[in-house]
């Protein structure tokens, strides 16, 4: 299967080299017109200034797609019509709209497109889900997560919210197993940039799982963390050095009769597990590889729950703007059949357009 990077820039330089270093992909090569700063490929030859002089060297099962944001739906547009699948970095786009176009491109061309949210691929998170869904913490209380750290160099053309807090958006939902219903967020801007360099977001899943995330690019130090609480203790990733804690709860109780019946949470026994390592770069490309050999279960991020992600962030950003007012979010699972998807759903269908994320003109 031969296999692309486009954009060789500070995370297209690490699918180069993955590209590369698998047994089951003949690199096809990489796009930028910046050439190949990093010296991420070991093949000059390779290295190649637009996407029409990649594909004029021969042809491509799918692309890497790691251009800047704006950028996405053309470069996705030119290589799907050379019969290219699509694994695209997140956000999905620039826009929800824009998310919509990239979908309509993918889908009309016939072939497969997932989008790269690699925290879902993280040893830590993936062992944190396991635990969470085999019932360990019975009931959920609280989803919370914290991104913060200095200003990365590589950013120009979004905010904090549609780089960073994306992942955030997106693990909330997957962890919790229900969608988000209703959000609210509040930004800052700090550092005299276009865009928000901190935002804190408060939130409720479907499920009555609440939810915060704070993320900043202003931080002196780097932290990444998700906590998971619920009635029987609370899991804790670190998804920096990928380990994972649980701090059970302590049954507190009391002789005195009138207090008999009452029941306090008090520290309990603290548990650090030993979880296999792999890097989650390899694991995303791993199961997209397998998406494009035909599993049913490639554990992919869909680009339909890429697009809902993005919707989130901008529900978050629109908060923001009107005062941090609660912000009932769109989601995929408003549809009530499966043409509801597309931007030709009948008019019959009974979900809202009002709410619908794929509507036209949103």
């Amino acid at each position: 299967m031969r296999g692309a990077v486009l954009g060789l820039g500070m995370i297209g330089r690490h699918h180069a080299r993955l590209l590369q270093s698998t047994p089951q992909v003949s690199f096809a090569g990489a796009v930028d017109p910046a050439g190949d700063i990093h010296g991420a490929v070991a093949n000059p030859a390779l290295v190649f200034s637009s996407v029409a002089e990649l594909l004029a060297s021969g042809p491509v099962d799918f692309a890497i797609v790691a251009v800047p944001t704006e950028e996405h739906v053309a470069a996705v547009r030119e290589v799907t019509a050379a019969g290219a699948s699509v694994l695209v970095e997140k956000p999905i786009a620039a826009s929800a709209a824009a998310g919509r176009e990239l979908i309509a491109i993918v889908e009309a061309a016939g072939v497969h497109g997932a989008v790269g949210h690699v925290e879902r691929c993280n040893p830590a998170l993936i062992e944190l889900r396991e635990r969470v869904n085999d019932d360990q913490l019975g009931e959920l209380f609280l989803i919370a997560t914290e991104r913060v750290g200095p200003f990365p160099d590589r950013i120009r053309d979004v905010g904090v919210v549609k780089d960073l807090a994306t992942h955030d958006l997106d693990l909330v939902r997957w962890l919790g197993g229900a969608p988000i219903a209703s959000l609210s967020g509040q930004t800052q801007n700090r550092m005299g940039r276009p865009h928000e360099d901190l935002v804190l977001i408060s939130g409720a899943l479907t499920s009555g799982v609440s939810f915060n995330s704070i993320v900043d690019w202003l931080s002196p130090t780097k932290v990444r963390r998700t906590r998971v609480l619920g009635e029987r203790g609370m899991l804790v990733a670190d998804t920096l050095t990928a380990d994972l804690t649980f701090y059970e709860n302590g049954a507190v109780g009391s002789e005195w009769g009138a207090t008999q019946s009452l029941r306090g949470v008090s520290e309990g026994d603290v548990t650090r597990y030993a979880i296999a390592r792999r890097e989650p770069l390899r694991v995303q490309l791993d199961r997209f590889l397998d998406l494009l050999g035909g599993s049913a279960d490639s554990q992919v991020v869909t680009l339909a729950e890429g697009l809902e992600t993005l919707a989130s962030a901008e529900a978050v950003l629109e908060s923001a703007a009107s005062g941090a007012r609660p912000h009932r979010t769109p989601r995929a699972s408003d549809a009530c059949c499966r043409r509801c998807a597309r931007q030709d759903r009948p008019a019959s269908c009974r979900a809202d357009r009002a709410q619908w994320p794929y509507r036209r003109g949103m």
